[in-house]
């Protein structure tokens, strides 16, 4: 069997959308890959402030961008598939753009109306993958480990480095996964305010000292002593880390974060036994941050070419798709913390 999907997926971090045509093809129970298109299309100013705001937005308001955003993403597919001359596409599966992540209060939201993106394209559409999960009792978060336990399954664990850092290794015959730290929504957050849109290669955070004092009151907050499963959001870091920082030089801010990200992530690699990681994200391209990953743990560190770095995400959103479209689980129970393994996403 051969299924040709795309992959919508919209970070955390906003630095834009990322658009994955992949081919998948099931032999007995082995999946196999191959992208064969890709691109990041950077978000206008306007499109970045508004999803970044989202959260401050009124019940109607949220609502009209929901619909709003679905049909620009519908647009953006729509060009995807001209500029490439995409054929054969079985479906389109969207991420959307989280506004809300509150499993324990029982609810996440991830905007883009994926009804409006099957009007605009006339293809089938998954959308709304993470909220059949917390209702059953998960984090809704982290969803990819599916794609690592079927498609990446040669490593020893992979890390994926975007807004935050999440982690899925095998473990006593199970995948489990979980997200560690905040890395680029606040790297980016900081680096903004140096008028920059992020920390290109760390080269600022090198600049900048560590403040040991600071450093230590993050690594105390509460949540680097959960157990797994467990997930993060934007909120956590409005409520403990954005306000923390005070009055701050930006670059010793930017130093003193990403030696924490990189205590948590290397924390997190040591307490099991790993012998290589894939990483992907967009923080694989912060050197700086790698660096200190490597000087703290011995396991080999894998950086794959870039169409994995960048792509990996929505390529597995697109695998996600492919999987609900057969019914077949594509959210792994010992990932999220939910009462079942389940197949998770609506149709359209």
């Amino acid at each position: 069997m051969t299924f040709y999907a795309i992959g919508l997926m919209s970070g955390t971090s906003l630095d834009g959308l990322d658009l994955c045509f992949a081919e998948f093809e099931k032999t007995g129970t082995i999946w196999k890959f191959r992208i064969l298109q890709a691109e990041t299309l950077p978000y206008s100013e306007d499109w970045e402030n508004r999803l970044r705001n989202s959260i401050l937005l009124s019940a109607q308001e949220l609502l009209e961008l929901h619909s709003e955003y679905g049909y620009y993403l519908g647009k953006q597919v729509n060009e995807f598939i001209h500029r490439h001359q995409l054929e054969n596409i079985s479906l389109i599966a969207s991420h959307g753009h989280t506004v809300f992540h509150q499993p324990e209060k029982k609810f996440t939201l991830q905007i883009g109306d994926g009804r409006a993106i099957k009007l605009e394209t006339g293809l089938p559409v998954i959308y709304d993958f993470r909220s059949q999960d917390v209702l059953m009792g998960g984090n809704g978060a982290p969803l990819v480990p599916i794609g690592d336990e079927l498609l990446f399954s040669g490593y020893g664990a992979c890390l994926n480095l975007g807004g935050f850092s999440n982690i899925s290794l095998s473990s006593e015959g199970k995948r489990i996964a979980f997200d560690i730290a905040p890395v680029n929504i606040v790297l980016n957050h900081l680096a903004q305010q140096l008028h920059k849109s992020f920390d290109e290669n760390g080269a600022l955070a090198e600049k900048g000292h560590i403040d040991e004092s600071f450093l230590d009151r993050l690594n105390a907050l509460d949540f680097y002593h959960l157990s797994h499963p467990k997930s993060l959001g934007v909120e956590w870091c409005h409520q403990h880390i954005f306000p923390t920082f005070g009055n701050m030089e930006i670059t010793d801010a930017l130093a003193t974060f990403t030696e924490h990200a990189a205590q948590q992530i290397s924390t997190v690699i040591n307490t099991h036994p790993i012998k290589d990681i894939l990483i992907t994200g967009g923080g694989a391209y912060n050197t700086f941050l790698i660096e200190k990953i490597k000087e703290k743990t011995k396991a080999a560190i894998i950086i794959p070419e870039p169409k994995i770095i960048d792509y990996k995400e929505a390529l597995i959103f697109a695998f996600m798709g492919v999987l609900r479209m057969n019914n077949e689980v594509n959210v792994l129970s010992s990932a999220t913390g939910s009462s079942a393994d389940h197949c998770s996403g609506v149709i359209v």
